[in-house]
């Protein structure tokens, strides 16, 4: 059996490391304690996050103690990496409220039970922190000439770095000690971006400690298009199914570039590799193939076998020529007496989220990319009514080529 150093790198999770021979060496011999970072500024984690998480969830299946670190301390000091502006400051309650829904969604890929994983919060530590002590015993290790250099810090002296951002890097090798004392944790991972972040805990255990700890990054993932991972035109990819139904997630998978397929079965499924490169080789049509097991398996993962097998019916439904796509297709319910004394088509796309705003649905039917029920909508002031429901009580509309919302009265 490989082990999962080994594994991360053959599907293409790590970039930068510390010192790879002490990094294979130590998950030779393991168990290893190792952590990853999370934001709960947001309400939801994001596709985004699926790297850093798949590369916990593998670390585990290999038999290492993997550990959630969760900001809600660092949350309150805004990370400056890769922003160009201050980023607005939470309240605790609210960030407390988003450490207690991220837990879910990561439970969805981590096992908790016994202590196989841990969710840690540096809220325990950071928000009691005595300010003069902690200048001393921590900032005296720390050059500001050397902390300037990070490419973090230079695009923020570009539009004005807060002395608040600048001890971002700090409360972040800080938790790495931390982490070191009070779980015997030796490894962090993240995203490249971190780099500087990640090594100025390093160097810290090392002064502090008089020990070697060590440090993976994975690559920034960018697809074929030039996109960031999970972003679309309409905004991030979420986990949390309130936010990106697994429907959406779903599709999602279906339409990314077929020259991502293989690099994302390597990334966001746990098939075995040998499954990966067979399917990443298939050609013209057939790819198609390829992307619904990337679809099935990533939604399994994150919302359930269940929710992934409705996914995949709607789907299908949908493309395959069904006319309201049945059940299993997103839904959206209007009161009758709506739909009887008339609505304005603009005004039911973007209640049925298949536009941001009145004015993006109707450069949707301006441009001849917006049906319902398949029968193109030619103009924007085009009143629905009862009349306009298909033989089952429904309408569905579509917007673009993929999406689609069932409209059904109550």
């Amino acid at each position: 059996m490989p082990s999962a150093f080994e594994v991360l790198k053959e599907r293409g999770f790590v970039s930068q490391v510390t010192n790879e021979e002490a990094v294979a060496r130590a998950f030779d011999e393991g168990p290893v304690t190792c952590y990853i970072g999370f934001d709960p500024t947001g309400k939801s984690l994001h596709i985004g996050n699926l790297v850093q998480i798949m590369m916990l969830a593998h670390v585990q299946r290999g038999g290492h103690r993997p550990i959630a670190l969760v900001g809600g301390g660092t949350a309150m000091i805004p990370d400056p990496s890769g922003k160009d502006a201050l980023r607005p400051q939470l309240t605790t309650g609210a960030i407390d409220q988003n450490i207690t829904r991220i837990k879910k969604q990561l439970s969805s890929y981590l096992d908790f039970d016994g202590g196989r994983a841990l969710m840690v919060n540096n809220a325990d530590w950071l928000r009691r922190l005595n300010y003069i002590t902690f200048l001393r015993e921590i900032g005296e290790h720390f050059s500001v000439n050397r902390m300037l250099t990070a490419e973090a810090y230079k695009t923020r002296m570009e539009t004005g770095l807060t002395f608040l951002e600048f001890n971002y890097q700090i409360l972040q090798a800080y938790d790495f000690l931390m982490l070191f004392r009070e779980y015997g944790c030796t490894m962090q991972f993240g995203g490249d971006d971190q780099w500087g972040n990640i090594v100025a805990g390093v160097d810290l255990i090392r002064r502090k400690e008089r020990e070697a700890a060590q440090a993976v990054t994975t690559p920034l993932l960018t697809l074929s298009d030039g996109k960031k991972m999970g972003k679309t035109a309409e905004g991030a990819v979420w986990l949390d199914p309130g936010m990106t139904s697994p429907y959406d997630f779903y599709q999602f998978w279906i339409n990314v570039d077929d020259r991502d397929v293989e690099g994302l079965l390597g990334h966001f499924t746990f098939l075995p590799m040998d499954q990966v490169r067979e399917l990443g080789g298939l050609k013209g049509e057939k790819i198609r193939h390829a992307k619904s097991v990337l679809a099935f398996e990533a939604t399994k993962t994150t919302h359930g076998e269940e929710a992934a097998v409705q996914a995949e019916r709607g789907a299908r439904n949908v493309f395959g020529g069904a006319q309201a796509g049945g059940e299993d297709v997103p839904t959206v319910e209007i009161g009758r007496g709506r739909l009887e004394a008339g609505i304005n088509v603009v005004d039911l796309f973007v209640e049925a989220e298949l536009g941001r705003s009145k004015s993006e649905v109707r450069r949707l039917i301006e441009q001849g990319g917006a049906s319902v029920n398949g029968e193109r909508v030619a103009a924007i002031d085009r009143m629905l009514g009862t009349g306009d429901l298909d033989e089952e009580g429904v309408l569905l509309l579509r917007a673009g080529k993929k999406r689609f919302q069932r409209v059904k009265t109550g």
